[in-house]
């Protein structure tokens, strides 16, 4: 509806979520440093690429023991990567489903959970109409790619997801700060809903020797009490029950069958529209 507006939980209106790859062990730094600030992620991983020997070294892919024990003790969401990180581009489409679906039950297995996002082995370049069909009958629900907007947009096409930046883009804190920008809108429509999305690798801070980069970034953007932190698939369900929203011919009453409880602006009127219930908003 053209006059509803999202809102994220809690009425506000920017949320800020991250998204890392591989898999690698440098991902318990960072993961310290998230926890640290308050701010969640999505690690995508390759199940088919675990170490097989578990070691004293901080570098490298992390055994399948060490994956556990680290992702399954936080609050960070575990994604697909494709099982062997393959270039879907030279390989035919059964090659590519196995490489999904065998990363995904194989993941699922593991964490004995149900998984359903992706970030693109090797980035846009596997993003054709054939991939995104494979994925869709594969039962992912989102997809990343390594296309850098800059901007602050909700994803419309969730196979397709560009993010907002890389951490080593030199713009990092400039965007940062753009996307705080708390200064009054003169109306209230105006104000539309912001996701700050970053991605990267964690190895890449030890590559770079810059861990200084995502720590600051961090602590500039983290325990704010207008962001909402969450996980890629949580902003995917929220966003997602927002858009399956119904209402009734005059607009005066909403029904949400989703099981998120939703939060919406209609007008001047801001409204939560529990899971399965509906409301009347004016």
């Amino acid at each position: 509806m053209s006059r509803i507006f999202l809102r994220f939980p809690d009425f506000k209106e920017k949320a800020l979520t991250l998204s890392y790859d591989d898999g690698v062990r440098q991902d318990k730094r960072l993961i310290s440093i998230l926890d640290k600030y308050g701010i969640k992620a999505t690690f995508n991983i390759n199940a088919g690429l675990f170490n097989d020997k578990r070691d004293s070294e901080t570098v490298g892919r992390m055994t399948k023991e060490e994956a556990v024990e680290l992702y399954s003790n936080s609050v960070h969401e575990i994604a697909n990567h494709g099982y062997k990180h393959l270039h879907w581009s030279v390989f035919n489409d059964a090659t590519v489903v196995n490489d999904v679906i065998k990363d995904r039950s194989t993941l699922e297995s593991i964490f004995g959970r149900v998984i359903k996002g992706m970030a693109y082995p090797n980035g846009s370049i596997n993003c054709t109409e054939t991939t995104v069909d494979i994925l869709k009958k594969c039962g992912i629900n989102y997809a990343r790619t390594t296309q850098n907007t800059e901007k602050f947009d909700i994803p419309t096409d969730w196979l397709k997801m560009g993010a907002t930046c890389h951490h080593n883009n030199p713009k990092l804190m400039q965007l940062a700060e753009e996307f705080l920008d708390s200064t009054p809108k003169k109306y209230f429509w105006a104000n539309t809903p912001k996701l700050f999305y970053l991605w990267g690798h964690s190895y890449e801070f030890d590559n770079n020797n810059n861990w200084e980069v995502i720590e600051k970034f961090c602590e500039f953007v983290g325990g704010k009490e207008d962001v909402w932190y969450a996980t890629n698939g949580e902003i995917y369900d929220y966003v997602t029950a927002f858009d399956r929203l119904e209402f009734s011919v005059d607009e005066s009453l909403v029904y949400n069958p989703s099981a998120v409880d939703v939060y919406i602006q209609y007008y001047s009127v801001k409204a939560v529209i529990p899971a399965g219930k509906t409301v009347k908003i004016k």
